[in-house]
């Protein structure tokens, strides 16, 4: 999943992490209703199109200065707390509730990302995480509507901060989180120097969801440290009761891997970020820019980071199925998150822990025959060890025969399944590991295609 696309979607999903036992949540950055914040220099003007096309102000009034000196009193306690001045001053966008609406719909539900979304849930439907049924594109659309908050905005540089509410405590503290953000992109540039961009992620959703780590768990963790050192008297009751009585019903009736996906960079960054913390302060984090984490791998295994860099693999080129009349429509790579996601299906948590462990690398290649509505997915892993691809191969067999019933063949090496004319095909060679998807009158032709084990990309 192309999570660089998809950071606007859950801003701040944990941002009550840091308090006892919240709910899962999200919260709004909103400052009062007669205030505009705004920072030195930087004008309070908040450009809008209007439903004639032309531009329009957004109806955010000037700010007042209780709330502009709060602003500037968290900013630089984040920078004393994290240890990052800020470079030039932070540009803030005012805009209304709808007018954000608007505008992250028109930034996130474009052309490119519907289609990243599409190709998705058909991949992920086939590895039993999503229903065949689901609208992802449309899930993610009123997931904006529902969570949408303030946030910072890679692509422009700028803050966009809500103005039609109260700023209250878990304003404060979504400010906290995402003035960090800032700070991230003025001293590592995330576009260019993380290449944390759709079109750098393309092909590879894993390792920007590794970089979404380190970014989200870098400012929630300073985010705790912000709650226990400055923020006001009553701010930690404030949020404790937003989070006893807020809801999401969209996000809280999303599909388990779905809201555990939207939450892995806030969760399991923090856990990564924390654990670098902890070795020499804020010094290792900052190194970690510089040598950013390549997988969700190390993300999961912090002692994994930074040497147990993943391989690549070369996709085969597949030219004698392509005549027949398929077509390969996307490819991408996994990690080792989404496999554990995918055996934990129906497997015992642990057991699918161990099986996706040892994860080196993989490709995933969705083929496609227009016109005849019939899919086929190719998925090679490839281990740190033979051992590893031993217990993900008696794993995927246990994962078989719970989800598809009694294999047809079977051996030490190799197992299929046949299910309403869907054939799934599982295959161990070497380290590496094949796991095929398609219709079963065709998976023969399709498996003589492919030759194992694949090279890997130098």
């Amino acid at each position: 999943m192309d999570r660089s696309n998809l950071f606007l979607i859950l801003i701040l999903i944990l941002v009550g992490a840091c308090v006892p036992s919240p709910p899962t949540a999200t919260t709004t950055a909103q400052p009062d209703p007669t205030t505009t914040p705004t920072t030195p220099d930087v004008p309070a003007v908040s450009p809008t199109v209007a439903p004639d096309g032309e531009l329009a102000l957004a109806s955010c009034p000037p700010l007042a200065g209780d709330v502009l000196n709060q602003i500037r009193t968290i900013e630089s306690q984040v920078s004393q707390l994290r240890g990052l001045m800020a470079q030039r001053p932070v540009a803030h966008r005012l805009l209304t509730t709808e007018e954000l609406r608007l505008r992250v719909s028109d930034d996130f539900l474009t052309q490119d990302s519907t289609q990243v979304a599409e190709a998705d849930a058909i991949v992920f439907s086939v590895l039993g995480l999503l229903p065949e049924s689901l609208d992802l594109r449309q899930l993610y659309a009123d997931l904006l509507d529902e969570q949408v908050a303030g946030f910072y905005d890679f692509d422009r540089d700028e803050m966009v901060v809500v103005c039609d509410g109260e700023f209250n405590g878990v304003a404060r503290l979504t400010y906290t989180h995402e003035f960090v953000h800032a700070l991230q992109d003025q001293r590592f540039p995330v576009e260019q120097d993380l290449a944390y961009l759709p079109s750098a992620c393309e092909g590879d959703s894993q390792r920007c969801a590794a970089t979404q780590a380190l970014l989200e768990g870098d400012a929630a963790l300073l985010q705790e440290q912000w709650l226990r050192r400055f923020a006001p008297t009553g701010d930690l009751a404030d949020v404790a009761r937003f989070f006893s009585s807020y809801s999401m019903p969209i996000f809280e009736s999303a599909p388990a891997f779905i809201q555990s996906d939207l939450t892995f960079p806030y969760l399991e960054g923090l856990f990564f970020v924390r654990s670098l913390y902890l070795k020499d302060g804020w010094v290792t984090v900052d190194a970690a820019y510089d040598n950013p984490p390549q997988s969700t791998e190390q993300i999961l295994h912090p002692e994994r980071y930074p040497q147990d860099v993943p391989v690549r693999l070369e996709i085969p080129a597949l030219s004698s199925w392509m005549d027949s009349g398929w077509e390969a429509s996307h490819k991408d790579v996994l990690g080792e998150w989404v496999l554990r996601k995918m055996l934990a299906l129906h497997l015992p948590i642990n057991s699918a822990s161990v099986a996706a462990e040892g994860w080196g690398g993989d490709f995933v290649l969705l083929l496609e025959k227009p016109g005849a509505d019939q899919q086929a997915l190719i998925q090679v892993i490839q281990w740190d060890t033979m051992r590893d691809a031993h217990e993900f191969t008696a794993a995927y067999k246990a994962y078989g025969r719970e989800r598809f019933g009694e294999s047809q063949r079977s051996s030490t090496t190799f197992a299929e399944w046949v299910t309403e004319g869907t054939g799934v095909l599982l295959e161990r060679q070497s380290n590496q590991t094949l796991i095929m998807y398609g219709p079963s009158g065709e998976l023969a032709a399709l498996r003589d295609a492919i030759a194992l084990p694949v090279r890997t990309v130098p």
